[in-house]
């Protein structure tokens, strides 16, 4: 499966500028998430985060933090993601799977 380390140059530049956010919150957590996931994840993974990339801040953190499931943002939910990517890349993005090794 296709993942992040055959993005072309300009592909990760976009992603990295798309990651910079208005909420120091968000940044640590995607700072974090860039480091440590980005390079691994598969096709749908990626476009599972480009998704939720476009949501506003706040509703982003909020989906993050679980402060809103992520089947209540219709946005996300009228682009037919993945539902198992989109999963994947939450419990990521929240630092849970760091908890469960």
């Amino acid at each position: 499966m296709n993942n992040a380390r055959n993005m072309t140059d300009e592909e990760v530049r976009r992603l990295s500028w798309r990651c910079r956010r208005g909420l120091l919150e968000l940044d640590i957590v995607l700072q974090r998430f860039s480091e440590n996931h980005v390079a691994a994840l598969n096709k749908q993974e990626l476009l599972a985060f480009d998704g939720l990339l476009d949501l506003p801040d706040n509703e982003f953190l909020d989906v993050v933090t679980l402060r809103i499931n992520v089947s209540n943002v219709e946005a996300l939910m009228n682009k037919k993601l993945d539902v198992m990517a989109m999963q994947s890349v939450l419990t990521k993005l929240s630092g849970r799977e760091e908890v469960n090794r």
